[in-house]
């Protein structure tokens, strides 16, 4: 598994069903089984349903993270998560 996510994250201007399935075979998952699950579309109603959940939370990026209902979205310096949890336990004091 994280073999393969380190692919894609590494190739992230490269993800056609092509280049899925080289990645696949590159890093010695079960071609057959990784190829018709992605050819028959198994679990597209799913990733749909996420990718909507996430579009009406307002979420535009990945990561997103919400600190106390506070969005912080895209890769970010710890200082900003830093910022915004002292800030949220000041807040509660």
């Amino acid at each position: 598994f994280w073999e393969y996510h380190d692919k894609l994250f590494g190739n992230q201007s490269s993800l056609t069903a092509e280049s899925l399935k080289k990645y696949a075979a590159d890093t010695g998952l079960d071609t057959g089984k990784f190829n018709q699950c992605l050819d028959s579309s198994k679990y597209e109603a799913r990733v749909q349903d996420a990718l909507a959940a996430g579009k009406g939370l307002g979420i535009s990026s990945t990561p997103t993270v919400y600190v106390n209902g506070r969005m912080i979205n895209g890769a970010q310096p710890v200082e900003v998560f830093e910022s915004v949890i002292d800030e949220e336990l000041a807040r509660g004091k």
